[in-house]
């Protein structure tokens, strides 16, 4: 989510926080309109309750006494106008300002509780920003387009991870999936990104890279802890390496044809070699003009709709490819979340690489949300 959107959200909110007083007085004033008409007198002073108790979901201490007060003076025109029992009616309005009292107790506990979940919040947009740093419109070559969504949305972070640097070695690349959730799964994706960020700049061979991680993990995982992962990278023009260690193959996108990356030989997640045995295999391919590749997690292409149906990512990818990866990008995600009915239920992230042909212009830089910074150069 871009910090536009966060922006624009924050500031409704507020609005109608702020206009969130015209509800209750509606409806005190409602009932005064009915008994004017119906002349029914004691028979409405129990429902005035109900403007401080619907004043307590979205107003604080003072907007519900406020309201609770003109409950309580309109409670008493009713009962006087109704020629209500002096006792009946001391009865009610005793009731009536008990319940502004609660419902004001209510109101400042719920404000400390939005106190305490925006601090969060807070700290976790600016953990996300430390673990998944904003990848650059274009590095090296490459434009780029990232998208992540947390299922857990007001975390903002999850298991999920990516990252994408340039090295003296070319630009390297990691998209991996953490197995578990939870604060845990984040531990383990920062240090996969630490490593990784690290043997990117030191290890010529993108297979030592890997390597580096799997140590790393073997070190601090448990015996039943894993991470999928693709790791890429760019050594020189027109080759293109890709190690997958479990993970979902990318997708080649070449002359508007979507083609899967298999990998040659089949490799264990990251932090499991020890268990199998088997080592990662390095796949080349070519990568020329034009070329895009889409990494991503199984919170993508295990996403079901309603019908319990995946959605076909491929398809998918091969309606929305432009030249824009922007663009690519967010029609993926925008129809992603159609598929699912607007929430995911699973971390998700998409990252897409295209190699500009070499007469393209260069077009004005834009950030991986869509936001215009400027002209950009590879």
């Amino acid at each position: 989510m871009s910090h536009a959107q966060d922006h624009g959200r924050d500031h409704w909110q507020r609005r109608l926080t702020a206009a969130s007083p015209v509800l209750p007085i509606l409806i005190v004033s409602a009932l005064v309109l009915v008994d004017l008409v119906g002349g029914s007198g004691m028979a409405w002073v129990p429902l005035l309750a109900t403007g401080p108790a619907l004043a307590a979901t979205t107003c604080g201490p003072r907007g519900v006494l406020g309201v609770g007060l003109l409950s309580v003076v309109v409670g008493v025109g009713l009962g006087l106008r109704g020629g209500a029992p002096g006792s009946e009616l001391a009865v009610a309005l005793a009731a009536l300002l008990v319940v502004t009292l609660a419902c004001a107790v209510t109101s400042a506990l719920r404000g400390r509780r939005e106190r305490v979940l925006a601090a969060v919040r807070s700290v976790a947009e600016a953990a996300q920003h430390a673990l998944l740093q904003p990848v650059p419109a274009t590095v090296g070559p490459f434009q780029v387009a990232v998208r992540y969504s947390a299922a857990a949305a007001e975390a903002r972070i999850g298991g999920d991870l990516y990252a994408l640097v340039s090295t003296p070695y070319g630009v390297r690349l990691i998209v991996g999936d953490v197995r578990g959730k939870g604060l845990p799964a984040v531990g383990t994706a920062a240090l996969v990104l630490g490593v990784f960020r690290e043997a990117a700049h030191d290890e010529p061979e993108l297979l030592d890279v890997v390597a580096r991680i799997e140590r790393s993990l073997a070190r601090n995982l448990g015996s039943d802890d894993f991470v999928t992962a693709v790791v890429a990278g760019y050594p020189r023009r027109g080759r293109l390496e890709v190690v997958n260690c479990g993970h979902a193959p990318p997708l080649l996108v070449r002359d508007s044809v979507v083609v899967p990356v298999e990998p040659d030989r089949p490799a264990p997640p990251l932090g499991l070699r020890a268990l199998s045995g088997e080592t990662p295999a390095l796949h080349v391919l070519p990568f020329d003009d034009g070329d895009q590749l889409l990494l991503y997690t199984d919170g993508v292409t295990e996403a079901r709709d309603h019908d319990r149906e995946f959605y076909p990512l491929a398809a998918g990818l091969a309606r929305h490819t432009c030249d824009d990866p922007v663009d690519t990008v967010t029609a993926l995600h925008a129809e992603l979340l159609a598929h699912v009915g607007g929430r995911l239920h699973d971390d998700a992230a998409l990252l897409l690489l295209r190699m500009p042909a070499t007469e393209e212009a260069p077009a004005a830089c834009r950030t991986p949300d869509g936001d215009h910074v400027g002209s950009c150069s590879p």
